[in-house]
């Protein structure tokens, strides 16, 4: 989900419109969903990585990845389902949620944590996020998890510290500390929204209008015009390839924006998001993977250890949700 480097009826027709054809829970399918999500968000670290180094900012990749992607978004939902292009006065609140949320938050407090403490600190903070949807389930639904299940989530927390390798070069930075408590809490919405939004709405319709509001909002940080156009046709590393500059941010805005966010919401269909949020731990474990393999990036010991750790605790939360009865269309 996020730019991880690796160094969330009838009538009037509506982009969320209520679908008659909901979905039966299906575990394995949400599994699968979850998991090619995860590897497509992960993705975007290692693709954006050159884009980065060639001279542009953070900010403006985040800008160009969600705004072609809403783009790209529209122009199929207007192709495929043009209906869903129409929006109702009583849907604003969840696609804003969604939106600044789910997609912007998590970008702008990601990028900004990372300007003030190491990448391994801000990813470890962010992907907290699975013990805050858990808290939410366990608090504010007052649904009862079971030991295997709070086990497992702690057995992945401790291999993605392992992962993020988050006690290199760290340095305490108040403000960016609060901006990693903040991306976890918009990543911990972007799971509790989605689950909420996916099973009672149209998933194409709730990511097409999340990505427009999350697009809107970070180009006000970053405005497009400010974009240095000439760094767009340079030749970025990525391995053996060069590829312009302005390719790979059309990959990270296809592969890793647009069609992570489609799979990621589909599988909020089949799994509940404390179970969903503690599969997509596997997304650090991709973008390292990735960084090895294409950017020339060395993995520790430790962080191999932590890959296994992390993959345990997953199939622990996975196996103690396959005893649990799915809940039909939860409340955030």
């Amino acid at each position: 989900m996020q730019n991880v480097e690796a160094i969330g009826s009838h009538g009037t027709p509506a982009p969320v419109t209520p679908d008659a054809r909901t979905p039966v829970s299906n575990r394995a399918r949400g599994t699968l969903l979850i998991v090619l999500a995860s590897v497509a968000f992960g993705s975007s670290g290692p693709l954006a990585k050159p884009a980065m180094t060639a001279g542009l900012s953070p900010e403006h990749v985040a800008a160009a990845r969600i705004g072609i992607a809403a783009v790209l978004m529209l122009v199929v939902l207007a192709v495929v389902r043009p209906a869903l292009l129409r929006v109702r006065k009583a849907q604003m609140p969840l696609l804003l949620g969604y939106g600044l949320l789910g997609v912007a938050g998590v970008q702008l407090c990601y990028f900004a944590a990372v300007a003030r403490i190491p990448v391994g600190v801000a990813m470890l903070l962010e992907f907290t996020s699975p013990v805050l949807v858990a808290l939410w389930v366990r608090f504010v639904r007052r649904t009862v998890l079971p030991a295997m299940m709070w086990m497992g989530t702690v057995l992945a927390l401790a291999g993605l510290a392992m992962v993020a390798q988050f006690w290199q070069g760290f340095t305490l930075d108040a403000l960016g500390l609060l901006f990693g408590i903040g991306a976890a809490l918009c990543s911990a919405a972007y799971f509790l929204l989605g689950e909420h939004g996916a099973r009672a709405h149209d998933p194409l319709g709730l990511v097409t209008w999340g990505l427009v509001v999350g697009a809107v909002a970070v180009c006000v940080i970053a405005p497009p015009w400010t974009m240095p156009a000439e760094i767009l046709t340079l030749e970025a590393d990525l391995g053996p390839w060069h590829p312009p500059v302005w390719t790979l941010l059309v990959a990270v805005a296809v592969l890793s924006t647009a069609i992570a966010y489609l799979l990621g919401t589909n599988a909020l269909r089949h799994l509940p998001s404390n179970v969903a949020s503690v599969l997509a731990l596997l997304e650090p474990i991709v973008a390292i993977t990735l960084a090895w393999a294409l950017l020339g990036q060395s993995l520790t010991v430790a962080q191999i250890v932590g890959a296994l750790v992390l993959l345990a605790g997953a199939t622990l939360v996975q196996r103690a949700a396959s005893a649990q009865p799915t809940p039909a269309d939860p409340q955030p």
